[in-house]
């Protein structure tokens, strides 16, 4: 299946499960400072299901998004204990995940990983587990981000850009990154260039003066 077929699939399942592709959750933060298309916010807790994938930077979602697309389509397990006269194991298969954004991209050890974002009524103990052992999910804590939001293509040209830029006001107002940053997408790539929601998310600790 074609990543633009993927994606087609994704906002289909959007639509047959909410009634409106716009209603698809997104990660929760609180806003703490916006200048223009640059912000700063505060994310809540969440869980991402993770596959790690070789390759160049505009083809690392399209290997990565079958895997994890086929996760919350069904490819993962439901164990859920009932009370009878005794604690009793049952398994059910093929269990769905509703979809969710942003599609996340960070570089890590020389490989990407690319991560959906889990709807925030599951934690890590009520999850279905992957069957695909190449997908993994993880507890990201609350944080803060720096974040510079921009359309247009899905370039390492624009992202490398758009860093710069965030890079470059982040210590302009005395931050300090704290981690490694994320390719953040949030439409499918049939949806008009000048339309895509694209976002670059950096890691930041606020300057003490600023963390009261």
């Amino acid at each position: 299946m074609s990543y633009l077929k993927q994606a087609a699939a994704v906002v289909f399942a959007a639509l047959l499960g909410s009634g409106n592709a716009m209603a698809v959750e997104e990660a929760e933060y609180t806003l703490v400072l916006k200048e223009k298309n640059l912000e700063v916010r505060n994310y809540a807790p969440h869980i991402v299901a993770e596959t790690l994938v070789e390759g160049a930077f505009d083809q690392a979602g399209s290997k990565a998004f079958s895997r994890l697309f086929d996760y919350i389509s069904g490819n993962n397990t439901a164990s859920q204990k009932i009370a009878m006269t005794a604690p009793v194991s049952q398994e059910a298969e093929g269990e769905k995940v509703a979809m969710t954004s942003p599609v996340g991209q960070q570089q890590v050890a020389g490989q990407w990983a690319v991560s959906f974002m889990m709807p925030a009524t599951y934690s890590l103990a009520t999850l279905p587990v992957p069957k695909d052992p190449a997908v993994v999910l993880r507890q990201v804590p609350a944080r803060t981000i720096a974040a510079v939001r921009y359309s247009g293509f899905w370039s390492e040209k624009a992202y490398a850009s758009h860093k710069h830029d965030l890079y470059a006001w982040i210590e302009k107002n005395g931050y300090r990154i704290v981690g490694e940053p994320v390719w953040a997408r949030y439409n499918p790539p049939f949806m008009p260039w000048f339309l895509r929601r694209n976002e670059v998310l950096i890691p930041i600790a606020m300057p003490a003066n600023e963390q009261d």
